[in-house]
C-alpha cells in the first residue's frame, strides 16, 4: 500500500496557473502568427502570378524575335498560337493564381487596353496587336503587372 501512495506523490501533474500560462503563451504565438501566414499566402499568390506572367511574355517575345529572323516580318503570336501547345509555350497556358480553379484560370481572352479586365471569364488578357499580356483579374491590382 505504502509503494502506491509514494507513487501518487511522485507523478504530481501541472498546477492551474502553470496551465493557464501556458495557453496564454499559445495565444500570444498564435496572434502573431496567423497575420505573418495570411500575408505569405498573398505573398506566394503574388509572386506566381507575376512569375507566370513573366513565362508568357517571355514567350510572346521570343516568338516575335523568331518572327523576324525567319521571314524578316516580325509578328506578334495570334491567339490560336498561344493556346496551342508547342506553338509559343511548350507547355499548356499557366493558371492565373488570383482565380478560382473552376472558372478556367488558364483561359485567355483577346485584351484592348492593358490592365483592363475583360468580362468575367479571368484567366490571362492578350492584345495581339501589340503583343501585351496581363492578368484578367482585379482582386488585388494585379491586372496591373
Amino acid at each position: 500500500m505504502n509503494v502506491f501512495r509514494n507513487l501518487r506523490r511522485s507523478q504530481a501533474g501541472f498546477t492551474l496557473i502553470e496551465l493557464v500560462i501556458i495557453i496564454v503563451v499559445l495565444g500570444i504565438l498564435a496572434a502573431v502568427a496567423v497575420p505573418r501566414y495570411a500575408n505569405m499566402v498573398d505573398d506566394a499568390k503574388r509572386s506566381s502570378c507575376k512569375g507566370a506572367l513573366g513565362g508568357l511574355r517571355s514567350a510572346i517575345s521570343i516568338y516575335y524575335a523568331n518572327e523576324a529572323l525567319r521571314s524578316n516580318n516580325a509578328a506578334w503570336p495570334p491567339m490560336d498560337s498561344i493556346r496551342t501547345v508547342g506553338v509559343v509555350l511548350e507547355q499548356s497556358i499557366p493558371p492565373n493564381p488570383y482565380q478560382a480553379s473552376t472558372s478556367a484560370p488558364d483561359s485567355i481572352v483577346t485584351g484592348v487596353t492593358k490592365g483592363v479586365k475583360v468580362g468575367s471569364r479571368g484567366g490571362w488578357a492578350y492584345k495581339p496587336s501589340t503583343g501585351e499580356i496581363w492578368p484578367n483579374t482585379d482582386s488585388d491590382g494585379e491586372n496591373n503587372f
